[in-house]
């Protein structure tokens, strides 16, 4: 497993190589078309509607040394003013795409707070500080700066924790815009993977619906999409369900859940199903959503939820695991692909209402185990505080203490409620998926579809991930590759962002298109919708990849055949040729390959990761490089 390790930042570092490559010959590209458009070479291109307020921050370029002061410094600063700290704080606020968290005072050190193996000896005392000391009264004079800048910028400034200790102070606060409309909204996407009853349904419903459980699963009837799956109450396919937080932090969620604790038939699961919020009304009043990918749990539909998995773009993974059973069966499967994928991970424990302790301990020493082990090499937090809710979702997914990364663990309870706010306060404040670097907004547009729909009197509607660039109604686009390997030209007719009309979109954003004189029969999962330019997009039959063998029960050679997820393509592919030297590849062997599709082309470009699936097999691979 650590083979694994260093084979996956092997992969990072392809990846970035190419990203960082494939960026600058977008941003050309881009700048290059400007350009033209600016001489009139082009038809003149819509104003796109600002993504924030517009407010002017005045850099003095003689005083280099300020850029580099932070926020929080500059507001524990007794030297620094307000003009300055709301200057700054909107440079912040237009980088973090309106949310901003604030630490302010002496924090104790997360790499020694949390760490793969801690020292019992280390005193709690003796874990060093980052950041500037500050006492009770400094803490609440920085505070009232800071309230002063937000009420300048029409802010909202909420409370995440505060601490008093020792004649120390310190805390975390969070700074969140009000969005003008549904384009500006931020959003979180959360894979929700586990067995089968472990609890990821009911969970889901408790969470976007504010009513607790009864006991027996009513909770996540209102999830469950086809009649098969209300029959059975497994979910087959990949459902959405959406939790939106109001600028002030707090969920959006029907507000009759705050029934009479005195009436005992006004219990808030009896209105769950009947009061269920529209997605356009949940936009409304949000400024953050956080959108689940509810995916199968059971192992006749593993393609599917390693689909979603790869497909729908997922920034994190919740790990369902039940508290009566444990880390078994498809748990494991989802744990390992997540790890391949290095997506970060949080876990949920449910039923802890219903778990005899003895139980319920040996299910928390094994996953304890499981993540410390050297093939997962994750901090296992458990979560029971809002500073560890809080530090988790700001640290997820970074490396700290011994090379591990934080995993968050919540022992949760869908029938009283134990320990939910905290699994709440941590999905508010997780980043949002725009502020990763891959996703580029000054780049042509690209647009992975990962679903398709025929709606009357609608047409054909495709729905996915902007990858790349900007897009508006009216747009003219490519569609493609077909079965011959073209590209068809289409429109966007309208663009629709968590069932709400919107005007553009971009990079980072899921949204759905309707496309203009395209039927259904034409499209497929898989295919792109690429901006016009002047390269047009080349389809690709052949690839070369570096992949590593992660499970198979005997060899590998040419002529082998998988199933291959690169995204939202699903497809098989045939081993062509491999460079070992043996000719073959067995578990834990990496080589060069070069791959074929089977049946038809695809849009495949350098740095994708892949990942080939057959029965128990799985192959971890990158595309290193496209073949004519």
């Amino acid at each position: 497993m650590t083979t694994l390790k260093s084979f996956q930042a092997e992969i990072e570092a392809i990846s970035h190589e190419k990203h960082i490559q494939s960026i600058k010959e977008a941003r050309e590209a881009h700048a290059a078309a400007e350009l033209a458009r600016h001489h009139g070479k082009l038809p003149p291109k819509k104003e796109t509607q600002q993504q924030l307020p517009v407010i002017e921050v005045k850099v003095d370029e003689d005083k280099e040394e300020e850029k580099e002061v932070s926020i929080e410094e500059l507001i524990m600063s007794d030297e620094s003013n307000i003009d300055e700290i709301q200057s700054r704080l909107a440079s912040c606020l237009l980088k973090g795409h309106g949310e901003r968290l604030i630490s302010l005072g002496a924090h104790p050190s997360p790499q020694h707070t949390y760490s793969l193996n801690p020292s019992s000896s280390t005193p709690a005392d003796t874990i060093p500080n980052i950041g500037t000391s500050l006492t009770s009264a400094q803490l609440d004079k920085s505070i009232e700066k800071l309230k002063t800048a937000c009420i300048a910028l029409k802010a909202e400034l909420n409370d995440l924790y505060r601490i008093d200790k020792d004649g120390r102070s310190y805390g975390c606060w969070m700074v969140r815009l009000t969005p003008r409309g549904v384009e500006e909204i931020m959003e979180v996407r959360v894979a929700v993977v586990g067995n089968v009853d472990a609890g990821k349904s009911t969970t889901l419903g408790v969470l976007t619906r504010g009513g607790l459980d009864d006991g027996r699963g009513k909770a996540r009837v209102a999830l469950f999409r086809h009649p098969h799956e209300i029959e059975t109450g497994r979910t087959s396919s990949v459902g959405g369900e959406i939790l939106g937080f109001s600028p002030t932090g707090q969920a959006v969620i029907p507000t009759s859940h705050a029934t009479d604790p005195s009436d005992a038939h006004s219990h808030a699961l009896a209105v769950a199903k009947r009061e269920k919020l529209g997605w356009e009304e949940i936009c409304k009043r949000a400024s953050k959503v956080v959108s689940f990918i509810d995916l199968a749990g059971h192992e006749r539909y593993f393609k599917t939820t390693l689909y979603g998995l790869s497909g729908c773009a997922p920034d994190y993974v919740m790990l369902m695991v039940g508290g009566n059973a444990g880390l078994i069966g498809m748990s494991k499967e989802h744990l390992g692909v997540a790890l391949a994928l290095n997506v970060p991970i949080a876990v949920c424990v449910t039923k802890i209402d219903m778990t005899p302790p003895k139980i319920l301990e040996q299910t928390v020493t094994m996953l304890t185990k499981v993540l410390k082990s050297p093939g997962c090499r994750r901090i296992p937090v458990f979560v029971n505080t809002a500073q560890e809710a809080v530090d988790c979702a700001r640290y997820l997914g970074q490396p700290l203490g011994s090379g591990g990364r934080l995993c968050p663990i919540f022992m949760v309870s869908n029938v009283t409620g134990h320990n939910l706010p905290m699994l709440r306060t941590f999905l508010n404040c997780l980043p949002s998926s725009q502020s990763d670097d891959k996703y580029v907004v000054d780049a042509p547009f690209e647009f992975q579809i990962s679903d398709v729909f025929s709606v009357p009197f609608v047409g054909t509607v495709v729905s996915g991930v902007i990858t790349s660039g900007t897009v508006q109604a009216n747009d003219a686009v490519l569609l493609g590759p077909d079965s011959v390997g073209q590209f068809m030209p289409t429109a966007v007719k309208t663009i629709q962002r968590k069932r709400a009309s919107v005007n553009s979109g971009e990079a980072g954003q899921s949204v759905s298109f309707a496309l203009k004189r395209i039927r259904r029969t034409q499209v497929r999962k898989g295919m792109v919708l690429i901006g016009k330019t002047e390269n047009p997009p080349k389809a690709v039959k052949r690839f070369e990849g570096m992949v590593m063998v992660l499970h198979h029960a005997s060899t590998i050679q040419p002529k082998y055949q998988a199933m291959m997820h690169c995204g939202a393509i699903r497809q098989t592919v045939r081993i062509v040729s491999l460079d070992h030297p043996s000719g073959l590849i067995r578990t834990g062997d990496r080589a060069k390959c070069v791959f074929e599709f089977i049946s038809h082309t695809e849009f495949l470009k350098e740095g994708q990761l892949i990942l080939l699936r057959e029965a128990k097999t799985k192959v971890l691979g990158v595309v290193t490089k496209v073949l004519p």
